[in-house]
C-alpha cells in the first residue's frame, strides 16, 4: 500500500471515529478538571442570554493579558508598571477563568435560537484556548522569547525626544532589568527549541524586518538594537546613554545565561498531539484532526502545485515579471493595485465597501536588501495583487475596520483566527478566479506561490507541535515545497507557529477549504437565487467567528458543529 492509500485509509478511519471521540476520551485528566461538569449538550439552565454577554465581559477583563499592556505612564505603577506572570498571578488567573467557564453550564442555551448558540460557543471556544494558555501552552514559563519580545520594541525610537516622550522611553529602559529578572525567575520548564529562537533572536537580525524601522543592514538582533540606540544617544542625546547602556548589560547577561543553559533546557516544545488534537476542537472549533489537516493540506499543496505549473507553461513565451526598482515606482505599483480591487469588488458586485472605509496602506515597505528580496518582497515588488487581497483590502485591514464598527457585544469583540487568516487567503485565488486580475500576465503565478506556501505550512505546524519535527525540519519541509522560499522567511514563519498557540499555520489553508466549502453549500442551496454580494456581506456581518459557526447560521447544516457540544477534560 503507498502512503497515499495508507493517508487516505487513515483519513477515512479517523471519519469513523469522530462519532465515537467522546466515549474515546482518555482516562488521564490534565489538572483535575471535573468532566462532568462539562456540558454534553446545549445547556438547559436557567441563565438568559444576558448572562452570557456578562461572563464575556468577565472573560476579556480576566484572561492573560498581553505584556504590551505593561503600564509606563504611571510613575507609581509596581514593578514599573509590568505585567504579573509568576506562579501566583497565572494561578489565580486559572482559577478565575475555570469559574467563568463553569458559569456558562447554568445558562439555558437549548432554547435559543440559532445564532445566539452560535456565540455561546465561540465565547466557550475562547476560554477554552485560555485555559490551555494557562495549563498547556504557559509561553512564560516556557519560552524566553516571550520576554525577548517585549525588550526589542522599547529601541524602535527616534531620538532625540522630548517631554512626556522622553519619560516614558526612560521607564522603558529602566524596566528591561525587571523584565530579565522575571524571565529567570519564571523560565522553570523552557523548551529547547524556544531557547535557540530567543538567543538567535537576542543575537542576529532575523531578515523579515516584521515591524522593524529601516536598516540597510539591520542590528545584529535585540543586542544589536541596544547597541544602535546607544550610539545614537551618545550623538543626539547623551543623558539618555546610561539607561540604554544599563539595559543593554542585562540583555547580554540573560544571552549568556541562556547559552549557559542550553543543554538543560530539555522540555518539548510541541504540545503533543493528544492536546493538539484537543485544541483544534475545543479551542478553535475545528471539525478536523491533526492528521486530517495534513491529508488535506497536501492534497491543496498537489492542486496548487500543478496549477502553478500549469499557468508557468501557459505564460512560457511572456516575459517575466520584474520587481520595481524604486519606492516610487513601488508606490505606484500599490496605488494602481488598490484601485483595480476597489473598482473590481463595486462593479462586479462582490463586496460592499462601507463609506467609512478609507486609505488602508499597505504591508510590506520598499527595501534595498545587499542579499537580495526575501519571498514576501520577491512576490509584492513584481504585483502587490496577491498580498493586497489577502493582507488589506478586502482582506485583513478592511476586516478589521468592519470589525471595529460593529457594536455587538459579543461578535464585534471576539476574532478567531482562523477565520481570519482563512478570509485572507481565500481571497487571492477567489478574486483571481472572479476577475480581478484582468489582463495582467502572470500574477497568477504568484497567486498559486502564495497558495502554495501556505499549504506548506499545515504540515510545518501540525509535527512541530507535535514535537515530530524540530524548527530546522520545518524550515527545510517548507522550503522544500515552495519556490523562492528563503531561510529567513521560512524560520520566522516556523517560529510563529511554533510560539503561537496550536494551529495558527493551520489557519490559512484550512480556514480557506472552510470558506470554499461554505460557498459551495450556500450556493448549492440557494441555486438561481445566489448572489455573491450578499454571500460575502452576510459573511462578514456575522463576525469573526469560527467558520464552521458561521456555516451552520449560513446553511443550518449542523454536521460539524453537532460535536461541540459534546466537551472532552484535557489529557496528557
Amino acid at each position: 500500500m503507498s502512503q497515499a492509500q495508507k493517508r487516505d485509509r487513515r483519513f477515512r478511519l479517523n471519519i469513523n471515529k469522530k462519532l465515537m471521540h467522546s466515549f474515546l476520551a482518555m482516562a488521564a485528566i490534565f489538572c483535575c478538571f471535573d468532566a462532568s461538569a462539562w456540558s454534553a449538550g446545549p445547556p438547559s439552565g436557567k441563565g438568559g442570554y444576558e448572562d452570557l454577554v456578562s461572563i464575556y465581559d468577565a472573560f476579556l477583563a480576566s484572561r492573560t493579558p498581553a505584556a504590551w499592556n505593561a503600564n509606563f505612564n504611571e510613575p507609581d505603577a509596581p514593578n514599573h508598571g509590568l505585567i504579573d506572570y509568576g506562579s501566583a498571578a497565572s494561578a489565580a488567573r486559572l482559577n478565575t477563568i475555570e469559574e467563568l467557564r463553569s458559569r456558562l453550564d447554568g445558562l439555558n442555551v437549548k432554547a435559543w435560537k440559532r445564532p445566539r448558540q452560535s456565540e455561546f460557543l465561540a465565547v466557550r471556544a475562547q476560554m477554552d484556548g485560555e485555559l490551555f494558555r494557562l495549563r498547556v501552552s504557559r509561553p512564560w514559563a516556557r519560552d524566553p522569547g516571550f520576554y525577548v519580545d517585549q525588550i526589542m520594541r522599547f529601541t524602535f525610537t527616534e531620538l532625540p525626544l522630548e517631554g512626556d516622550d522622553k519619560v516614558r522611553l526612560e521607564r522603558q529602559l529602566a524596566a528591561v532589568p525587571a523584565i530579565i529578572a522575571a524571565a529567570r525567575e519564571n523560565l522553570d520548564d523552557v523548551a529547547a527549541d524556544y531557547a535557540t529562537l530567543a538567543i538567535h533572536n537576542l543575537t542576529k537580525p532575523d531578515g523579515v524586518g516584521h515591524g522593524h524601522p529601516y536598516r540597510a543592514v539591520p542590528p545584529a538582533g535585540v543586542i544589536g538594537w541596544y547597541e544602535d540606540l546607544h550610539a545614537r544617544a551618545l550623538e543626539s542625546q547623551p543623558e539618555l546613554a546610561p539607561s540604554v547602556a544599563a539595559a543593554k548589560n542585562s540583555i547580554i547577561e540573560f544571552n549568556d545565561w541562556l547559552n549557559a543553559s542550553l543543554e538543560s533546557f530539555t522540555a518539548p516544545a510541541g504540545v503533543g498531539a493528544a492536546q493538539y488534537d484537543w485544541y483544534l476542537k475545543h479551542a478553535k472549533l475545528l471539525p478536523y484532526t491533526g492528521d486530517e489537516l495534513i491529508l488535506m493540506a497536501d492534497r491543496e499543496w498537489e492542486r496548487v502545485f500543478s496549477f502553478y505549473t500549469l499557468a508557468r507553461h501557459r505564460n512560457r513565451n511572456l516575459a517575466e515579471l520584474e520587481p520595481a526598482q524604486s519606492k516610487e515606482e513601488y508606490e505606484r505599483r500599490i496605488e494602481a493595485t488598490d484601485k483595480n480591487i476597489r473598482d473590481f469588488l463595486t462593479r462586479e458586485e462582490i463586496i460592499t465597501i462601507p463609506d467609512y472605509v478609507g486609505k488602508l496602506g499597505y504591508n510590506a515597505p520598499f527595501i534595498e536588501r545587499p542579499g537580495g528580496l526575501n519571498f514576501w518582497e520577491a512576490v509584492q515588488f513584481r504585483d502587490p495583487h496577491p498580498d493586497h487581497l489577502h493582507a488589506v483590502i478586502p482582506g485583513h485591514r478592511f476586516d478589521g475596520l468592519v470589525e471595529d464598527n460593529n457594536d455587538h457585544p459579543i461578535r464585534g469583540r471576539l476574532t478567531d483566527g482562523v477565520r481570519t487568516e482563512g478570509w485572507g487567503v481565500y481571497l487571492e485565488e477567489a478574486m483571481m478566479q472572479a476577475g480581478v486580475l484582468g489582463d495582467r500576465p502572470r500574477v497568477d503565478e504568484l497567486i498559486y506561490l502564495f497558495g502554495v506556501f501556505r499549504a506548506a505550512r499545515v504540515p510545518a505546524d501540525v509535527r512541530m507541535q507535535r514535537n515530530e519535527w524540530t524548527v530546522q525540519q520545518a524550515v527545510d519541509f517548507m522550503r522544500e515545497k515552495t519556490p523562492w522560499l528563503d531561510e529567513n522567511v521560512a524560520r520566522v514563519d516556523a517560529e510563529i507557529y511554533l510560539r503561537r498557540p496550536p494551529g495558527y499555520g493551520v489557519g490559512y489553508t484550512i480556514g480557506m477549504l472552510q470558506m470554499r466549502k461554505l460557498l459551495a453549500d450556500v450556493s448549492a442551496q440557494k441555486g438561481e437565487d445566489f448572489v455573491m454580494l450578499d454571500f460575502h456581506d452576510d459573511f462578514l456581518a456575522a463576525g469573526r467567528l469560527p467558520v464552521s459557526l458561521i456555516r451552520w447560521e449560513m446553511t443550518g447544516l449542523d454536521d460539524e458543529v453537532s460535536d461541540f457540544w459534546n466537551t472532552e477534560p484535557m489529557t496528557e
